[in-house]
């Protein structure tokens, strides 16, 4: 029955997910908070945080804000996270500053914090478990580079502002991109938000400029995650370029993975979601034991195209099954 616990704990919160969950005093219970809880990201670090926890033994409690862009609502979720007596937080912040605060407050409390995802100002976390994320950003302006032969013209969809997952990933593409003199960057100051509605506002208000006499005068799109990914493709497609414009995006769905098989991505880049919560969980546990542990885990990144797609080891990534772990 012990090896059940993580799950019990969870389906609790998930179903009444407006109120405080209870925690057993007998036993380690870990909170984890995501940026949302919608994207597929979302669910991939859900069931490694799962898998962890049932390896070791240890209750985790899932929550986090429904939308990504509502600061106030993760903080609110760190602050009761404390209060309630987890004996540790495993962190995606929001935004980098904002809570910064928070976390230090949870560490002054006596409650530990990992930092997954997305980076966080400040030295009061014990260790960040993320993809290099500025490596991702440069991989994809460099395959966009191979894909458009080192010349044409580009735009790149940002995602949010004090999001340091997705800065780094834009800094990275615009770097790559001033290796190649003969691309120009026609736009990269529009923010697509925090969800996919609002990403596919953005890249209609976007493209509107850039389409003449029915086609559309770009040539390599970038999009930053999930969300912008396919906000912008929803764009193409309702435009009809979808597969007539090299488009490269960041992070998998379901729709992803059908547009990257039929041309309407040329392709994606994927971190390990799985990875960081299955690792963010594992360090936290050994955080709490005083073992040792890294303050920088590198979970890696990877270019998927359609040539390589069906490969064993990229579509693990690419289209993990989350069914052992989570509903």
């Amino acid at each position: 029955m012990r090896r059940l616990a993580p799950l019990l704990v969870l389906a609790a919160i998930f179903s009444a997910c407006d109120r405080s969950p209870r925690i057993d005093p007998n036993r380690t219970t870990i909170a984890v908070v995501p940026k949302g809880t919608t994207h597929e990201f979302w669910k991939s670090i859900h069931a490694g945080a799962v898998k962890a926890a049932r390896e070791l033994d240890v209750d985790i409690v899932w929550k986090g804000p429904l939308k990504e862009d509502d600061r106030e609502a993760q903080i609110s979720v760190v602050e009761n996270m404390v209060r309630l007596g987890v004996k540790g937080i495993v962190l995606a912040p929001l935004d980098e500053t904002a809570l910064q605060a928070p976390v230090a407050a949870a560490v002054r409390a006596k409650v530990p914090v990992v930092i997954i995802d997305s980076g966080l100002k400040g030295k009061a976390h014990s260790s960040f478990i993320a993809t290099d994320n500025y490596k991702g950003g440069r991989m994809a302006g460099e395959y966009l580079a191979k894909l458009l032969k080192g010349r044409g013209r580009v735009v790149m969809l940002r995602y949010e502002e004090g999001s340091a997952s997705t800065t780094a990933r834009e800094k990275g593409f615009l770097a790559a991109m001033r290796r190649f003199p003969r691309i120009k960057v026609v736009s990269a100051n529009q923010y697509g938000g925090a969800t996919t509605e609002t990403a596919y506002r953005a890249s209609e208000n976007l493209l509107a400029p850039l389409k003449k006499d029915g086609k559309l005068d770009v040539d390599g799109i970038f999009a930053c995650n999930e969300s912008t990914t396919f906000g912008m493709l929803r764009a193409l497609q309702d435009g009809g370029f979808a597969g007539k414009v090299r488009f490269v995006g960041f992070d998998s769905s379901i729709k992803l993975v059908a547009a990257l098989r039929n041309g309407g991505i040329d392709g994606l880049i994927l971190q390990n979601p799985f990875q960081m919560g299955y690792l963010g969980v594992k360090t936290m546990v050994a955080k709490l034991k005083k073992k040792p542990i890294k303050a920088r885990i590198d979970t890696g990144e990877t270019l998927v195209t359609k040539a390589n797609m069906d490969d064993p080891k990229v579509k693990a990534v690419l289209s993990p099954d989350l069914s052992e772990w989570i509903r």
